[in-house]
């Protein structure tokens, strides 16, 4: 299938289009963007195929955003790491020192950290909720105040895959006064003027792609639901079921979901993890210093996790670090991506952000091979 690929390719960086367009004829692409800026320039920022909306199939266009999932939890993460470089939140504490709430259930020495790190043994509630539940940040963080961890916390990992976000919403906001979406726009979109959002208002819906579901819901995936209900790994992604159609929807756009609810494109993830890559500093404003960032390598866990069941994994403060699932050549290199196959990779040694964004889902967790194939390129010029 030939595909049209717009956008633009700085000089040597022509492989990366290639790359990109291969997507439609060898993995069945629908409509993506991807982007990356090294040393805090545009190196390539290309979109193509269509996106879905209400009333059809259209191109997708410049400015086409989409719910990128877990890809928001990099947002989230940043949210923290500048509170904590402020000496507003210290990771290492309590988080009762900032939400006293939180420490019944035997959770009075749980840190921000092990929520970061998916040590803290609250992935998913002891409560049955529904997919409406999960618009209700008041009464999901409620129910985990007074919840016991699942695991000794900070014995190991188990995917926080949509708790993460309330947990880390709830202490930003007992510290700052404003909810994540708020803080983030305030602190660090807005400052960047980056397009990506954590609570989307009704303005952007006409250019709000809808993404193409995969053919199993979150806690339909085979490596939980094999294992039986009484797994860590079974609580955690079938309470409640998520249909990925959901995220179509007004109210879920609406919500502030920072786990896995924002929305954005590639050229918007990319230009926010510009500062990550670049010591804290982007568009000429330094957002973050370059030592607050260096917490994101302080590792929270390494290991086969409790939730992406036969995937290990190295944690740093939020970020996931090279290890065996996702072998990177530079050491001074994180990364996460969304259910589907969003991708955000941030080379502090090469100044790299990189991301990619799609409209069609794969069913997996953990990586996608539509991705891969332009950051390979991408790698391949910047190391020769």
């Amino acid at each position: 299938m030939t595909i049209e690929i717009h956008g633009t390719v700085a000089p040597g960086f022509e492989a990366v289009r290639d790359a990109f367009a291969a997507n439609w004829e060898q993995s069945g692409e629908v409509g993506a963007s991807v982007s990356a800026t090294v040393n805090g320039e545009v190196v390539f920022d290309l979109w193509g195929g269509t996106a879905t909306y209400d009333d059809g199939e259209r191109p997708w266009e410049k400015d086409t955003i989409i719910n990128v999932w877990s890809t928001t939890k990099t947002m989230s993460f940043l949210c923290c790491l500048l509170l904590a470089d402020r000496g507003e939140l210290n990771l290492y504490a309590p988080v009762a020192t900032y939400w006293p709430e939180f420490a019944a259930g035997g959770k009075g020495q749980v840190a921000t950290r092990h929520i970061l790190g998916h040590t803290a043994g609250l992935s998913g509630w002891d409560e049955p909720l529904t997919i409406n539940d999960l618009l209700d940040h008041d009464k999901l963080v409620g129910l985990h105040a007074n919840q016991a961890p699942w695991w000794e916390p900070g014995s190991g990992s188990g995917y926080h895959a949509i708790s993460q976000g309330y947990l880390l919403g709830e202490i930003v906001k007992r510290i700052s006064g404003r909810s994540l979406g708020q803080f983030f726009a305030d602190e660090i979109a807005g400052p960047l003027g980056a397009d990506f959002h954590i609570g989307t208002t009704a303005e952007h819906d006409s250019r709000i792609a809808h993404v193409i579901a995969p053919s199993l819901g979150l806690g339909e995936v085979p490596s939980a639901s094999d294992v039986g209900e009484l797994s860590i790994a079974w609580r955690t992604l079938s309470n409640p079921m998520v249909d990925a159609s959901f995220s179509s929807t007004p109210a879920w756009r609406r919500a502030e979901v920072p786990a896995a609810g924002g929305h954005g494109n590639a050229r918007s993830v990319a230009a926010v993890h510009t500062l990550t890559a670049n010591g804290g500093s982007a568009n000429g404003k330094q957002i973050i210093s370059a030592e607050g960032l260096e917490q994101i390598f302080d590792v929270q866990a390494e290991g086969m996790d409790k939730v992406l069941l036969g995937t290990e994994l190295k944690l740093g403060m939020g970020f996931g670090l090279p290890g065996p699932m996702l072998p990177l050549p530079n050491p001074r290199t994180c990364y996460w991506g969304g259910w589907g196959g969003s991708l955000a990779i941030i080379d502090m040694d090469l100044n790299l952000s990189y991301s990619y964004v799609m409209n069609k889902m794969e069913s997996s967790l953990t990586g996608d091979p539509r991705g891969a194939g332009p950051l390979l390129a991408a790698y391949g010029i910047l190391m020769s």
